[in-house]
This record gives C-alpha cells, structure tokens and sequence, in this order.
C-alpha cells in the first residue's frame, strides 16, 4: 500500500471518528433541549411549576417527572436512530447497482468464457463492494497471466493473497459502528432500570416525609419512575432488531464475496498451464 493511500485512510478514519463523537454530542445535546425545554415547560404541569405535578393526561410531563436519566435515555434512542439511517446507507450503497444474484451470475459467465475485460467493466458499473473485491481480484488476474516468470502455483498463491487483502479493505467498513448498536442492545435497559430504581427511591422517601400514607401520591411516584424502564426497554428492543438485521446482510454479503472469489479462483487455475 502506498503512503498516499495509507494517509487518505488514516483521514477517512479520523473523520468518521469525529462524526461517532459528533453525533453523540449533538444528540445528548439535543436531549437535554428537549428534556428541559420541552418536557418540562410549566404549561404541562399543575400551577405552572414543573416540581409540582403534571397536568391530567399530558404524558410529556410525565415524562419529564422520570428525572434526570430520561436525557441519556432520549440520547441513546436518537444515537441509535442515527446509526441505523447510517448504516443503512452504508449497506445500501455496498449492494451497488442492480441485484448482486443477477451481477455474480453475470460475472462467474464471464469468468467462464475468460472475458476478463467484460468482468472489469461490469464492476465498474456496478460499484458496490463486492465489485470492488472482485475488480482487484480481476486486475491481478490479468497480470498474473502475462506473468512468466511464476509457477501456477504461486500464481495461485498471488491471487488468492489479493482477494483477500481486498476483501480486508472492505468489509470491516460494513460492520464499523455496529458494536454501538451492540452496546446499546446492552446498557438501553440497565439505565432504564436505573432510573426507575432512582425514582422509586426518590418517591418511598416522599411518602416516608409526608407522614401519612398517600396512595394518589405513591401511583404517580412510580408510574413517573418507570417511564425509564419504558424508554430503556425500547431502546434495547430496537437496537437488538437493527443489529440482528444489519449482521444478517453483512454476513449475506460475506458470502457472495467468499463465492465470487472462489469462482475467480478457480477459474484462474482452470484457465492457467
């Protein structure tokens, strides 16, 4: 790899690190607006007092009442909207033009009738990243052919090296950012759990106060305290759906890239002396 290529890589990932970051800023900073702006505008509550209770039937200011966690909920939630539209993006622009069945069929014919050319250019066209695999793997085949100076088994070697060193290149940029999704699979629930149990705390300990037990006060104590386990349960449920489901396309292109190239292969070796 050339020194050129290695600093645009380096670039690339620095600028898709300071977009993870980013958007996780922008979007606790977001949250907290609206945690704060809009939840808890004193028109939602009684008397126009955000510590005092919420109006009959006005679920933001119930939600607001869930305290100081429903921000890094809400956070969580909208970090998980962004890197799913992201990754589904990124998947989108992977399968390239048309249908990827219909381009490795296309491409193992060519392959076939030794139509290295047409193979290249119908990678070229297609642009997804399978076709980029398989361009590298195709330009090194047809180098390889006019190469005297190595055994076919060695040339063999060559190809199936370039493969994968092609294929290195590409797929880790298919699964990058899902180990966000993984994580907030994990910690979406836990911190909704927490936050209830800090709720819970917060309105057993009002009740020990008032002296005299208060069934309206202790409800609204903890039907406020599990709007986080709410807000944590869907947050792990949807993360866990769109992790299951960016893995499952992720591993379906793995193995049409796995196929294509053994194709390559093995036509190379069928095609050599």
């Amino acid at each position: 790899m050339s020194k050129t290529s290695s600093k645009g890589g380096s670039l690339v990932d620095a600028l898709r690190s300071v977009f993870t970051v980013g958007a996780m800023i922008v979007a606790f900073a977001f949250s907290y607006f609206l945690y704060k702006v809009v939840f808890g505008n004193p028109l939602f509550f009684e008397g126009g007092n955000p510590d005092g209770h919420p109006l009959p039937g006005n679920y933001l200011a119930i939600i607001y009442k869930g305290g100081v966690i429903v921000p890094f909920l809400i956070t969580l939630n909208l970090v998980l909207i962004i890197f799913a539209v992201e990754r589904g993006i990124v998947l989108f622009r992977a399968r390239g033009k048309g249908r990827i069945n219909v381009f490795v069929k296309n491409l193992q014919n060519d392959l076939n009738n030794n139509k290295i050319e047409d193979a290249i250019v119908s990678c070229d066209k297609q642009r997804g990243s399978l076709a980029n695999v398989m361009k590298a793997g195709l330009l090194r085949y047809r180098a390889l052919q006019n190469d005297a100076t190595l055994e076919k088994d060695q040339k063999i070697l060559a190809l199936q090296k370039e493969f994968e060193e092609a294929s290195a290149l590409e797929l880790p940029m298919l699964s990058r950012n899902l180990v966000i999704l993984s994580t907030i699979a994990s910690i979406s629930v836990l911190t909704g759990l927490m936050g209830t149990v800090i709720g819970m705390i917060k309105a057993f300990a009002a009740l020990a106060q008032a002296g005299a037990p208060d069934a309206l006060a202790l409800a609204n104590g903890i039907s406020e305290a599990l709007i986080n386990t709410a807000f944590g349960i869907f947050g792990s449920l949807m993360a866990i759906i769109f992790y299951n489901f960016f893995s499952t396309q992720i591993d379906s292109f793995t193995y049409k890239i796995d196929e294509a190239g053994f194709s390559l292969v093995q036509s190379f070796a069928s095609a050599t002396k």
